[in-house]
């Protein structure tokens, strides 16, 4: 699918988001609105759940394309994560919580330590990937703002973050960097399983801030932990118009 012209989409695309997430809460209001930001860096544990394709067959780690954006929902069915082949080795990080708590994050996994997946949350304003439409995603090449190429850009505010280095912040007004979802790799099998996730949390802001949008769009189960099995998509193919800034 190809790219859309951000020249002649972008304006609509932008209003018809916010216009979505209205009910729930203004997607640009001002930082200090928001809830609280989570504190405890430490690893926390969700139930297991072995990430599959669209034929809910077990997705192969060799099969994903790098530098391709999947999405899947997870810890919870409302929480969309980032999974990326960065198609180079991502070494262990050290990095910090908007509070400065610290946390290692462990690097990739996969044959050659180059599969890492993110919360899809950017860490400013809470903007995520809808079926509708998405400011928030990888960029194999350099955006219209970029530092560089291969980061995690966020057009709502023009964050962006490195996925090689555990999302770290790089420019932009985010303040930390996008919570890990933790994954195991089966090398007999080759699959992958999330298992939790490391980092500064925000799914209580996410949920507060888009309730009413979440109740729309997901329904009762917004909330529900993912358990069991989590269904990985590309991100063209979960969203109707992925903008590019």
């Amino acid at each position: 699918m190809a790219a859309p012209d951000p020249k002649k989409k972008h304006p609509m695309d932008r209003r018809s988001f916010i216009e979505s997430c209205t009910a729930g809460a203004a997607c640009l209001s001002s930082s200090a609105a928001l809830p609280a930001f989570a504190a405890d860096a430490r690893p926390k544990a969700y139930a297991r759940a072995l990430l599959v394709d669209e034929q809910n067959q077990p997705l192969r780690a060799s099969s994903l394309r790098p530098q391709t954006n999947y999405v899947f929902h997870y810890p919870f069915e409302a929480t969309p994560a980032f999974l990326l082949d960065l198609g180079k080795p991502a070494a262990p990080q050290s990095l910090t919580t908007r509070s400065r708590d610290t946390y290692q994050w462990p690097g990739g996994v996969g044959s050659r330590r180059s599969i890492v997946a993110f919360s899809a949350i950017c860490s400013h304003q809470l903007v995520y990937p809808t079926r509708e439409v998405s400011f928030i995603s990888f960029r194999k090449t350099r955006a219209q703002r970029g530092v560089q190429d291969s980061l995690i850009h966020c057009c709502a505010e023009h964050s962006q973050y490195d996925p090689a280095r555990g999302a770290e912040v790089l420019s932009g007004p985010a303040p930390q960097p996008l919570a890990a979802i933790l994954l195991s790799h089966d090398p007999q099998a080759d699959t992958l399983t999330a298992t939790g996730t490391l980092g500064g949390e925000l799914f209580d802001a996410f949920f507060q801030k888009y309730a009413t949008k979440l109740s729309l769009d997901v329904g009762a189960k917004a909330r529900n932990a993912v358990a069991g099995q989590a269904v990985v998509r590309e991100l063209d193919r979960f969203c109707r118009n992925n903008v590019q800034c």
